[in-house]
Formats: structure tokens, C-alpha cells, sequence
């Protein structure tokens, strides 16, 4: 059964894993990052053979677990993001915030020049 979605350990020397609930980059498992199992919060190859669990397991995971799974793989994603951009989750806000505040007059603005070209 699936309990709580993780990332996993790393396996340091890249080993296969298929099935269980520890390795980041397995395949068939559950509960953490990697690919054809079921219940983990994201996808995670690494660059293994790919061993499927079946949809109806996929189907069985409990609503609570895949919103948990969900929630996490937008944080990782959305840290990766801000990583690759190079600005901290603080530059992010104070940025939407300021955006935020001009965001319908800078649309105005570029309809406005489209509209000119």
C-alpha cells in the first residue's frame, strides 16, 4: 500500500531498483520519485529499464495520497524553476508583487503597440 509521497535515497552507485518504497530513480515502486509506480510525487529517471505496476493499482492509490504527491512535485518543480532563474523564493514574491500591481496596465500597454506595428 502507499503511505506518503517522498523523493527516496539516492543511491549513490546508480543500481537498479525495481519495486519498494526507498529509492529515488526506481521503477515500479511506490511512494517515491521514479517512474511506473504508482503513488510517488514526481517523475525521476534514472536511466533504468522501466517496470510498470498496473492502472488499476495506479487507479487504487487513495485521494489524500495523490493531493500529497501533487502538492510536492509543484514544490520541487516550482523551486527547480526558480533555481534555473537564479532568484530566491523571496525574489519571486517581492517580483509578483510589484507585477502584480502593474500587470493590467503593462497588457494595455502592449496592445497598444501591437496595435501600432
Amino acid at each position: 500500500d502507499v503511505s506518503s509521497p517522498k523523493h527516496g535515497k539516492v543511491d549513490p552507485d546508480n543500481m537498479p531498483h525495481v519495486g519498494g518504497n526507498m529509492w529515488a530513480g526506481g521503477t515500479g515502486g511506490r511512494d517515491t520519485a521514479g517512474l511506473g509506480g504508482k503513488g510517488g510525487p514526481y517523475r525521476l529517471d534514472a536511466g533504468h529499464r522501466v517496470y510498470q505496476v498496473s492502472q488499476a493499482e495506479k487507479d487504487a492509490v487513495p485521494e489524500e495520497v495523490k493531493r500529497a504527491a501533487r502538492e510536492m512535485a509543484e514544490k520541487a518543480f516550482k523551486q527547480r524553476l526558480l533555481k534555473e532563474i537564479q532568484m530566491s523564493e523571496y525574489d519571486a514574491s517581492t517580483y509578483e508583487r510589484f507585477s502584480g500591481a502593474v500587470r493590467r496596465q503593462v497588457q494595455s500597454l502592449r496592445i497598444i503597440l501591437d496595435n501600432l506595428q
